[in-house]
């Protein structure tokens, strides 16, 4: 008869980049520094362009869309990285961390699907310049869109069950 493992995991305990008290303190504050500007120039980007009734267009509508994926994008994982400088267990359920792998795919795979939508969007306004605003209606922006969230979506569902 052959002996198995029976022990259960339930964490992963992350080493991190430094065990030195002053280096995480230094890097935790470089990485909310960056998160800080990300999230403020995102955040500012999408109050300028919905404040601004000039910037009502499809490209900035789309641009907006991008900042916002952008202020998810790095939300999904710099708040448990900060935390996790300042504290002295570093650990994270396999739970928590499938849902923070899901959203973060999701938001990186929105970002990237939103890049494209963007340069089809560029592609029409230059090949059919008088036929833009005809082509690129309020209902085909909103479709697309609506198309770049589901399959972002179920792509991040399906990588995260196969990992997971």
């Amino acid at each position: 008869m052959t002996a198995e493992n029976c022990s259960v995991a339930t964490n992963f305990t992350f080493l991190g980049l430094s065990d030195r008290r002053h280096m995480q303190q230094g890097l935790f504050m470089l990485f909310l520094l960056v998160y800080g500007v990300a999230v403020v120039a995102s955040v500012g980007m999408i109050l300028l362009i919905k404040v601004d009734p000039r910037l009502h267009t499809p490209m900035y509508h789309f641009l907006s869309n991008l900042s916002s994926c952008d202020v998810c994008y790095s939300s999904a994982v710099s708040p448990k990285m900060l935390t996790d400088f300042l504290s002295k267990h570093k650990r994270i359920p396999f739970d928590l961390c499938a849902m923070q792998m899901y959203f973060w795919g999701t938001f990186a795979d929105m970002e990237s699907l939103m890049l494209a939508v963007m340069a089809y969007d560029h592609y029409v306004a230059i090949c059919n310049p008088l036929l833009y605003t005809v082509s690129m209606s309020r209902r085909l922006c909103t479709q697309l869109i609506s198309v770049v969230c589901v399959e972002a979506l179920v792509d991040s569902a399906v990588h995260t069950c196969c990992t997971f």
